[in-house]
């Protein structure tokens, strides 16, 4: 799975917490939701779990919980805990004898810079409480 994909993921699980907050889910219950194996979950919480943005219990009552308020996780947190490389790469190998491939790089070294920083500085402006109230305006209402 890429990246943005564990992104998506991550977001979709903290929601979920978020939604029943008063019960810890097993990865095979978070799996059902997300559609995926359980293995790909526990992966994906053991690295929210390194940012402390979420716990686990073991045993019979045991599960996955959130260890803050969802208004208090923002997706750039979220963001940080995955992705682990820039999110926009160079291409490896342009020409040094071109006079545009032996520039390329540091051209665009600061346009990249900027384009990742105005992401980052979106994603804290969105919380997992702002994508909670956003799916609950799409929900039909129940009678």
């Amino acid at each position: 799975m890429n990246t943005n994909q564990q992104f998506a993921v991550a977001i979709h699980i903290l929601t979920l917490l978020a939604a029943l907050p008063d019960q810890s889910l097993t990865s095979a219950q978070i799996a059902a939701s997300v559609n995926t194996n359980p293995v790909v979950i526990r992966r994906i919480l053991g690295q929210l779990r390194k940012q402390n943005l979420v716990e686990s219990r073991s045993g019979a009552s045991g599960g996955w919980k959130l260890t803050r308020a969802p208004s208090q996780i923002h997706l750039c947190s979220v963001y940080d805990a995955l992705i682990r490389a820039a999110l926009l790469g160079m291409h490896p190998h342009p020409n040094p004898g071109c006079p545009i491939g032996s520039h390329i790089h540091p051209a665009l070294e600061k346009v990249f810079e900027q384009a990742e920083q105005a992401m980052h500085n979106a994603l804290s402006g969105f919380t997992v409480q702002d994508v909670l109230l956003e799916i609950q305006t799409l929900e039909p209402a129940k009678e």
